[in-house]
This record gives C-alpha cells, sequence and structure tokens, in this order.
C-alpha cells in the first residue's frame, strides 16, 4: 500500500518512555508514534461504525469539531465511517487528532484515507500503532488497537454500532480502563450501551459533560412490570420479539405494548 505521508519519521516508545496514561496501565507493548508526541490532555475518543449512516457521521463530524474548538485533543481508528468522520471534525475544529492504526504507520489503510491521513500529520496530530512499520494490516489487528485507543483518552464516546460492531470492543476497554463512556441514542449496539449504564451525547454540551467525569445520564422512566421485564430481555441480548417472547414468556401482544415505554426509557431527552 503507497504511502503518502510527509517525510516523518517514526518513534518508538518502550514503556519507560510512555506518557502518563499508558504508564499508569503498567502498558507493557512497544508502541510506533508518527508526529506529535503521545499524552496530550484533554482526549477524548470519538468511534462507531464503518458502514455508519449520514446522520451519524454529521454528529461525529459535529462532536469532535465542537470539542476541538474548546481545547480537546481527538482520539479514533482512522477507519471509514465515524472514525473519518471524527477525525475530519477535529481538523475542522482546528484541533488535533490521533489516528490509532491497525498496521504500521508507514501503511495507508484504509488507502482512500492516505491524504486525511496526511492531514492529520501537516496539522500537528499522530499515527499511532502497536505494529513496527510495514506491518500490513491482519484480521483481528483493528479490535486489538481499540484497547489502545481507549488509553490515549479520557473519556469514549460511540456515535453508532450494532450489537456485533467491532467499535463495541473500544466500549469494553473503556470500562476496563476506567474511562468514561458515553454513546448516542438510536442504534442498536449505542442503546445497549446506555441502557447498560453509558453515559448519554446527544449533542456538544454533552460531550463536553462526559469530558468532565459526569456524563449526562437518562431521564429516568418509571416502568411498569412487563416493561421491565422486556427492558431486561433487551439488555441481555435479545434484539426481536420472537426473542424477548422467548427469554420472557410474555405474549407477543404484551411485548408490543411494552416495546414503545422501553424504546422512551432507553432514549429519554432533556428536561
Amino acid at each position: 500500500m503507497a504511502n503518502c505521508y510527509p517525510p516523518v519519521s517514526t518513534s518508538v516508545l518502550t514503556p519507560g518512555a510512555f506518557p502518563s496514561r499508558l504508564a499508569a496501565l503498567g502498558w507493557t507493548r512497544t508502541v510506533y508514534v508518527r508526529g506529535a508526541a503521545l499524552g496530550v490532555s484533554p482526549a477524548v475518543a470519538i468511534v462507531g461504525a464503518r458502514a455508519a449512516s449520514r446522520t451519524g457521521m454529521e454528529r461525529a463530524f459535529e462532536l469532535a469539531r465542537h470539542l476541538a474548538t474548546r481545547g480537546v485533543h481527538l482520539v479514533s481508528g482512522g477507519a471509514l465511517g465515524i472514525d473519518g468522520a471524527a477525525h475530519r471534525g477535529a481538523l475542522t475544529g482546528g484541533g488535533t487528532t490521533t489516528v490509532v492504526l491497525g498496521g504500521g504507520c508507514d501503511v495507508a489503510y484504509p488507502q482512500r484515507h492516505a491524504g486525511l491521513f496526511s492531514e492529520v500529520l501537516a496539522r500537528g496530530g499522530s499515527l499511532v500503532s502497536e505494529r513496527p512499520d510495514g506491518a500490513q494490516p491482519r484480521p483481528g489487528a483493528f479490535v486489538a488497537r481499540n484497547r489502545l485507543i481507549a488509553a490515549l483518552v479520557d473519556a469514549v464516546i460511540v456515535v453508532e454500532a450494532d450489537v456485533r460492531s467491532g467499535s463495541l470492543s473500544t466500549a469494553r476497554a473503556a470500562l476496563e480502563l476506567g474511562r468514561v463512556l458515553a454513546a448516542c441514542p438510536g442504534t442498536r449496539g449505542t442503546d445497549r450501551l446506555i441502557v447498560e449504564g453509558a453515559g448519554l451525547v446527544e449533542d456538544g454540551a454533552d460531550a463536553e459533560l462526559a469530558m468532565t467525569g459526569h456524563p449526562r445520564r437518562p431521564r429516568a422512566t418509571p416502568l411498569d412490570p412487563t416493561a421491565e421485564r422486556v427492558r431486561d430481555a433487551l439488555a441481555a441480548g435479545a434484539f426481536t420479539v420472537d426473542a424477548i417472547v422467548e427469554s420472557t414468556g410474555l405474549a407477543v401482544r404484551a411485548v408490543l405494548r411494552a416495546l414503545p415505554q422501553v424504546e422512551s426509557s432507553f432514549q429519554a431527552r432533556k428536561q
């Protein structure tokens, strides 16, 4: 894969030279960096689906742009979809951004983002990887790099995801590493994160709250006993009416009556 980057060398960081976030985690892997040094603070990761909707990409762009105008550094995975929109939003907002790659720092993947990665470097950002120069992306590398994304930030915001999205591995890593986790409502994966306790992000102000460590929580909506059973089934991964019926033992009609109430509780709006 062609390299279109400016002539910037790759630095090799070993545990003794890690920024404070990685050092505090007891990180033992070698990390490769092109561009500015790591450890920028405050920092947020905005991640999500590759096959993203237009609405999701616009939301990622605007959240990143908003945070960048307030001096927040953006970290994401450089992929198509939500990741790319977030990197572009940060640059548009005059901020800096870090791309955490699944291959070597000199490998433009996806190739369509070679120009974006060059701009990231030219604007004071960085390309980061746990793999040396020349290493091509391989199956499993992108999930593995998600832990590094979470490690480099104060908060992770998942914008759009299905229940099997790789972005949810970044969410899990955020919780394991003690980072703030928040999500935007509207997709099955993000709605599940919210019902399981992630903060709610619908605009830039919510993203700022997540950065402070006090993310907005959905407004509590009282649920009747039937709706509570449906909610618990959804949280356990039952995402079809048939699956909910099987999990709860409720009649189809009862499940259908409860779903609007449960959905309302998932996506509660501001006062």
